[in-house]
This record gives C-alpha cells, structure tokens and sequence, in this order.
C-alpha cells in the first residue's frame, strides 16, 4: 500500500471524480504526449507481430483514463491491425480510473480483465500476455520500488513477448519541475521515478532495452490552465500559480518557460522498448 502523504497517494488521490476538473487542466496540455508517442512508432505492427491464433493480449501498466489506447484508436488502429482482436488487461490502483479507461474503449479493444493493483504488487498469477505497456504511468511509483514492479511487468509477459514504457527523462518538464517544487514546496516528498532509472531496471530484470528519444514542446495561454496543469503534474493543488512564480526552486524553474504567447515547457521522453527472450 501506498505510504501516508507519499506521491502514490497523493496521485492516488487526484484519481477521483472530485479531481476531474485539474485532470481536463492538465489534458488541456498532456494531450500532447499521446499524439507524440503514438505517431512515434509503428504500435499496429507491434499488436499484429506478437499476436497469437488471431488474438494478442495487452497489459496495460497504470492505465489511468485510457489515454494511451484512446489517441491509437483515434488514428486508426482498427483498421491497422485488421482481423487481430486485441484484448486488453487493464490495471491500476485506483477503481476510478479503471472506469474511466474502460469507458473510452472502442474497437479494436475488448476488455479481457482489470487489475485494481499496483505493478509492485501485480499478482503471479497474471501472466501469459503478449504485449505490456506503461505510458507516462510510472512517475509516482517510488524509486526503490521500480525494480520490483519492472520486474513484476516483465514476468507477466510470455517468452518472446513484447514491452513498451513510455517515460520522461530527468531533463524532461516532468521532472524537472517536480524536483524544483520538492526543493520549495515539499521536501520530505518522495522523488519521482525516471525513464533512467526505468531503464535501469529493466536491464535488472533481464531485458535488453532500446529507446528511442521523442522531443516537442506543450504550451497554453490561459494561466488558470497552466495552473491546473502543473498542479496535475506533482498532485498538489495547494500552491496557486502566482505563488510558484515568486518562490524558490519553482519560480526559478519557471521564469524562462514564459514568453509573449504564455507558458512553454519542453517535453524529452524515452520511448523504451524490449522483447522478453524466447
């Protein structure tokens, strides 16, 4: 179970009907690394490679609202993948989000099962699946712990079975603004998970990564936007926008994103892939 006031449960948190409105904030801006990851690969050809007897079943890690499967399935993956059925293991901790994805879910997508787990604790028993993936799903999952929920992703895929984790860099936006607002605003948080250290343990777990670096930039000129959004990104909405800009690590971090047309922030995310040896 997630610490008391540790990032997972303050995620945790905001994963709930009465956080909807800093969720839509921040997919005001975020929208942006679905359309980026899907248009970075060829994932159609991924499902078809790895399918069995017409069928390929997916993982996906911390599914939170479907976003992921919802922007392939706006670019046409039904028909990219033609007859294969793809059923899909949704899993994640919160039961809200769970729903969520479920609901946005559209051909060629069924829903095999939903895991109301974290990865760290993914039971044994879930296995046998063809594809895993986590898409920008990692981040609150505590540092000494990625090692086991990597590990617990990769055993749940077949021999020759297929991974994919989309993650941000530590020079990314992500993180380094949640390590600006830890130095000011929250010091005793628990730091976030990085695509490095992601990394790092899947060659742990005894996979061969390979990673492709994806670099694009996410704006908006509304500031009640800019607002939600980065309260989104490190789960606090405590601290108002105006706040962040005078003080600290934060207003540091903050002073050159800003220019004529609002607020900018440069987005550098490893698109991490492997094949389980057969």
């Amino acid at each position: 179970m997630p610490q008391p006031g540790s990032t997972e449960e303050r995620s945790l948190a905001h994963w709930a009907e009465q956080g909807r409105a800093g969720m839509e904030a921040f997919y005001a801006l975020a929208a942006e690394d679905y359309r980026q990851m899907v248009a970075a690969r060829d994932w159609a050809a991924d499902l078809r490679a790895h399918a069995r007897d017409g069928r390929v079943r997916v993982l996906d890690v911390a599914c939170g609202s479907g976003k992921f499967p919802a922007e392939l399935q706006r670019q046409g993956l039904a028909a990219r993948v033609g007859d294969v059925r793809v059923e899909i293991d949704l899993l994640d901790p919160s039961a809200f989000s769970l729903a969520e994805a479920r609901s946005v879910l559209e051909a060629p997508f069924t829903v095999r099962a939903e895991h109301e787990v974290r990865i760290q604790d993914l039971p044994a028993d879930v296995g046998d699946v063809d594809v895993a993936w986590a898409t920008h799903a990692l981040y609150a999952v505590p540092p000494q712990e990625i090692g086991v929920g990597i590990a617990r992703m990769v055993a749940a895929q077949r021999p020759g079975g297929f991974g994919a984790i989309v993650h941000a860099r530590s020079d990314s936006h992500y993180l380094r603004f949640a390590e600006a607002y830890r130095a000011t605003f929250s010091p005793d948080a628990v730091p976030f998970t990085t695509a490095e250290q992601v990394r790092h343990a899947l060659t742990g777990a005894g996979v061969v990564p390979e990673v492709t670096t994806i670099r694009y930039d996410v704006g908006h000129p509304d500031r009640s936007v800019i607002e939600g959004f980065l309260q989104r990104c490190v789960f606090d909405d405590s601290v108002p926008l105006a706040r962040m800009e005078i003080e600290g690590a934060v207003a540091e971090y903050l002073t050159p994103q800003l220019g004529t047309d609002g607020y900018r922030f440069t987005q550098l995310v490893d698109v991490i892939t492997w094949e389980v040896p057969a």
